[in-house]
């Protein structure tokens, strides 16, 4: 047996907070955070967040996609019923605990829920515009007393600390706050913000998992339009990512539009509608990609490619089935260039043409993201081994801290890109012993 593999090697920690952590930032106009240490979380670290819009000359539109896990959390039934009286309009709040998920805790954890909601409503002076998110320990209920408290003395503020206070103040397991913000233009040559705030490191699997997120900007979108853009968006990013393939009881991604931007509204045949559903779409695929980067225990980034697919749905089955199978991401972990179990994956992948799929015209390759030259190592080719695979080269392929697997069906012009991480020993050690 060969023990050669990096699996046996120690590998140097890498520094995710000076990485991916920002140092200034750019926000909407009109929309202030602030945080607060309930004592929630037996560190004391901050636990509770919440976002308001203070904008009062345009009504402002929302939309949000949330768990498809059968069992939904009192926060997610809350605020499904906040935006739909709503019509999608005029939520102007979002509050957010950490340390426990008011999940699987019946009738108390809804009035728990609805509770934090009338409080933040009656501070701020709303009207049932407060949508509610809870990340933390399934199967436990809220600590109100502390809570009240915290939504009774929390400030306010929009300055870079305050936002990333908010960041920091949904952490669970994760080992830095994801704050992302940026700019962008439209046809009139105005200047629009767009600010994200995520969490999540494992229980991380597509169509949502322990994951929390919002987008908020000050471009007025109409509220069907900026439902399609976050469900386009959603399903190309916070929809195609994956740590270890389970899904949480308690995710919802939100965005929220104020207008507080003077402009034309954007509506869905609006001649901007396409630029803003691009820009959204590729902010959002980069806030998602920072839980994977914190992926519990993680030490590789990977981006799956499944390309020349006959639908953008089959691309998708198959990278999600790549990305998450324990024998390809343990793999990646041991640095084992064993891409029989990608072959394996996308195999036993539940597509439904099964025209899709023909192993005759299957190339699967790695890519190597660093620049280094050659970047491509073909592994499988039209459905036949690369006799020739520079096994030298594939182990410098899958020591990069990021890099590609790529699969081509080439049954047709589609394509989805998954990303996900590799299954380490850390990761046991993390999720043996979560509660304490």
């Amino acid at each position: 047996m060969k023990f050669t593999s990096s699996l046996f090697k120690a590998k140097a920690p890498i520094d995710k907070y000076s990485l991916y952590v920002p140092k200034t930032g750019v926000f909407p106009k009109k929309f202030e955070v602030g945080s607060i240490a309930t004592g929630v979380k037996k560190n004391g670290n901050l636990d509770l967040g919440i976002i308001v819009n203070r904008n009062t000359s345009r009504k402002s539109t929302s939309s949000a996609v949330f768990t498809t896990n059968r069992f939904k959390a009192a926060p997610v039934l809350k605020s499904k019923e906040v935006l739909e009286s709503n019509n999608y309009e005029g939520v102007n709040a979002i509050v957010v605990n950490s340390g426990c998920a008011n999940s699987m805790t019946g009738e108390v954890g809804m009035r728990d829920a609805e509770k934090m909601c009338d409080l933040v409503n009656n501070k701020l002076h709303l009207d049932n515009q407060t949508l509610i998110m809870s990340t933390g320990v399934i199967g436990q209920k809220l600590q109100m007393e502390k809570i009240a408290n915290g939504i009774d003395k929390i400030k306010f503020g929009s300055g870079f600390e305050d936002w990333l206070n908010m960041a920091k103040s949904i952490c669970t397991t994760d080992t830095f706050p994801k704050l992302i913000s940026s700019q962008f233009k439209l046809q009139n040559g105005k200047v629009y913000t767009l600010t994200g705030i995520s969490k999540g490191a494992g229980m991380i699997c597509p169509n949502m998992a322990t994951l929390l997120g919002y987008l908020v900007t000050d471009l007025p979108i109409s509220s069907r339009g900026i439902k399609k853009i976050l469900s386009f968006a959603g399903e190309r990013s916070f929809n195609c990512i994956s740590v270890d393939g389970d899904m949480s009881t308690n995710d919802t991604i939100c965005m929220i539009a104020n207008g507080a931007v003077e402009t034309d509204v954007v509506d869905v045949d609006s001649p901007d509608f396409e630029d803003v559903c691009k820009n959204v779409t590729s902010f959002a695929q980069q806030l998602a990609q920072l839980v994977v980067r914190d992926g519990e225990g993680a030490t590789k980034f990977v981006t799956v490619r499944v390309t020349k697919s006959k639908t953008f749905e089959d691309a998708k089955i198959i990278a999600e089935t790549i990305s998450n199978s324990s024998l390809v991401k343990t793999a990646l972990y041991g640095e084992d260039a064993n891409w029989g179990r990608i072959l394996c994956a996308v195999g036993y992948s539940k597509t439904e043409n099964y025209d899709s799929l023909d192993e005759n015209k299957l190339n699967v390759k790695f890519v190597a993201t660093d620049g280094s030259t050659p970047s491509e190592l073909p592994l499988l080719i039209n459905g036949v081994p690369n006799l020739d695979v520079d096994e030298a080269r594939a182990s410098e392929i899958l020591a990069l801290n990021d890099l590609e697997i790529v699969v081509e069906l080439n049954t047709g012009e589609e394509e989805c890109n998954f990303w996900t991480c590799d299954l380490t020993h850390e990761y046991v050690t993390i999720n043996g012993d979560y509660r304490s």
